[in-house]
């Protein structure tokens, strides 16, 4: 007999780029979901109409490549999607893989990178995490242990930061979380790749601040992928990938090849029911929040 299926919930997600530019700028978008994301309706759009093109990057995220027209821009993505009504899926008893056994896709997740330098961090996971059974539970005492170590400072750290910085500093935003879970797990031979998306606050308390993308961590174990938030050190429900990769390089929400200023980003993910979804009017005179 099949196993039943999780009843669904229906959310509203999206996000506006409103960039400011001396000159005409190439850059790209990676804003929306995954593949793996059941979307019900979507609407690109930009003001002024610019045209874009589309492709995937090597990890299978869709990019949008545009050109910012000199002045005012908005850029932005609506969509409506479908999750499962249920926490992220958990087995304590899903097995460490040896690394000769592991799928050859999994395995440059399991490598150093930019913001997460296992190589470096290697004897003070092993010191850590060495003792514990090598299963899910390891895993989830790797995402217990990053959130009790590190104290979350919105705005805190920048493009420069990594996950050595994390490790030796105590204080970080939700992608520092991230990156010091995948370091440390990378560092114990154990798969893990940075995920970045949307995630609204489905039946819990509603954060005081502005809705933001939000990144979490991907950890291979047994025959799949699992989910980890080190930010909530919590099981949630709703996470919307965008993209996966190695860290926070392959993921940046918007790319630009020149100096544009961004005078606003806004980002939606929640259940609101009243609001026409997509915008009715999605021009840059409706949407700024700056004009009465």
């Amino acid at each position: 007999m099949s196993q039943a299926q999780a009843p669904l919930r229906t959310l509203r997600i999206g996000c506006e780029f409103n960039h400011v530019a001396q000159s005409a700028v190439p850059a790209s978008f990676l804003v929306r979901p995954a593949v793996d994301t059941a979307v019900l309706r979507e609407l690109w759009t930009t003001d002024p109409v610019i045209e874009t093109a589309r492709y995937t990057d090597l990890y299978g995220n869709e990019i949008r490549r545009v050109m910012l027209p000199p002045g005012q821009s908005l850029v932005s993505y609506y969509a409506v999607v479908e999750v499962p009504d249920e926490l992220d899926a958990a087995d304590a008893s899903a097995p460490v893989n040896s690394p000769e056994d592991l799928p050859d896709d999994t395995l440059v997740f399991t490598l150093p990178s930019r913001y997460c330098q296992s190589d470096m961090l290697s004897g003070s996971a092993w010191n850590l995490f060495g003792d514990h059974d090598r299963n899910y539970t390891m895993v989830a005492a790797i995402q217990d242990w990053v959130w009790n170590h590190l104290e979350y400072r919105t705005g805190s750290t920048g493009s420069f930061w990594t996950a050595k910085d994390s490790f030796e500093s105590g204080y970080g935003v939700c992608r520092d979380f991230a990156h010091l879970m995948v370091t440390l797990c990378r560092a114990m031979n154990v798969p893990a790749r940075y995920c970045s998306g949307y995630l609204p606050d489905m039946d819990v308390p509603v954060l005081p601040t502005p809705m933001d993308f939000h990144a979490w961590v991907e950890v291979y174990l047994g025959d799949r992928w699992w989910t980890f938030d080190p930010r909530h050190n919590a099981r949630r429900k709703g996470h919307v990938p965008i993209g996966r990769g190695r860290d926070a390089t392959d993921l940046a929400m918007v790319t630009t090849w020149g100096s544009p200023w961004l005078r606003r980003l806004t980002v939606w993910a929640d259940e609101d029911e009243v609001d026409q979804w997509p915008p009715a009017d999605t021009s840059f005179e409706a949407r700024n929040p700056f004009e009465d």
